[in-house]
């Protein structure tokens, strides 16, 4: 991204030299730092995206790259980034939060393509503040508590009570593969039944939301100082291998570059 492309300038030099910043705890999932570009991915929670100092690039469903300032990509919707190696701020949430209604008034000046806002504006001092104050990893989660509740515009949307038992029993597992057919005996339904529900409730297919958290919890060990084959390890993958393949395509980026120098 040129300079002429920025709408702002940094406010402290020095936050250029901070690390990339992760956030993770139940219900929330949380990157600001520097991207290049990620290749085609979909993932497995609603993320509201916003360009720190300008414009980033996003192409979705294949469709022509547009330039935007903000956007909300929901679950499941195949789209790309290019950001040039400006910070971007990432924000997923979980359904034990809200659902991706609640991320909606983030975006401003938007328009609609493929379920997704694409916007000219955004909620952008919080997440710029985020990057550029060294202590932000002390008080990230109040502040992403204080802008989601800030955001809701209307009462919260529920799932179906058997989804959401589902969801929260996925949840407790740490990175463990559930078998469907486990909880769909659970929630009284058959495996096929449990899959078709859960992909109308949800936006996305079982396996895919399944892998999705396998995916927070090892990213969570690696933002508490695991390396990558321990917090492979942690969360169920078989190796750092196979780890480092399905970041590939849940992310469309290696894992090195949104995973290294990691500020605590």
């Amino acid at each position: 991204m040129s300079d002429g492309g920025r709408l702002y300038e940094r406010a402290a030099p020095a936050g250029a030299d901070l690390g990339p910043l992760w956030f993770l705890d139940e219900g929330r999932t949380f990157f600001v730092g520097p991207l290049l570009y990620n290749a085609p991915h979909q993932h497995g929670a609603p993320v509201y995206l916003a360009g720190i100092y300008g414009p980033f690039g996003l192409r979705i469903a294949g469709g022509p790259w547009q330039t935007c300032r903000t956007a909300l990509i929901p679950a499941g919707v195949v789209h790309e980034l290019d950001v040039g190696g400006e910070p971007i701020a990432v924000f997923y949430i979980e359904p034990s939060v809200d659902g991706a209604h609640a991320l909606a008034p983030l975006v401003g000046n938007a328009h609609e393509e493929h379920g997704a806002l694409v916007g000219r504006t955004g909620a952008l001092p919080l997440m710029r503040e985020l990057w550029e104050r060294p202590d932000s990893a002390g008080w990230v989660g109040t502040a992403l508590g204080d802008l989601v509740d800030f955001s809701r515009r209307r009462a919260r949307a529920t799932i179906d009570p058997r989804v959401a038992r589902v969801v929260a029993a996925i949840s407790r597992a740490d990175g463990e593969l559930l078998p469907v057919s486990m909880l769909a005996q659970q929630v009284g339904l058959s495996p096929s039944r449990l899959q078709h529900l859960f992909t109308c409730e949800m936006g996305i297919p079982f396996r895919r939301y399944r892998a999705w958290n396998r995916m927070r919890r090892a990213i969570g060990e690696i933002s508490r100082g695991s390396n990558f084959t321990a917090a492979a390890h942690a969360a169920g993958f078989a190796d750092q291998a196979h780890f480092t393949h399905d970041f590939r395509r849940t992310f469309g980026a290696a894992p090195s570059q949104s995973l290294r120098g990691l500020r605590q």
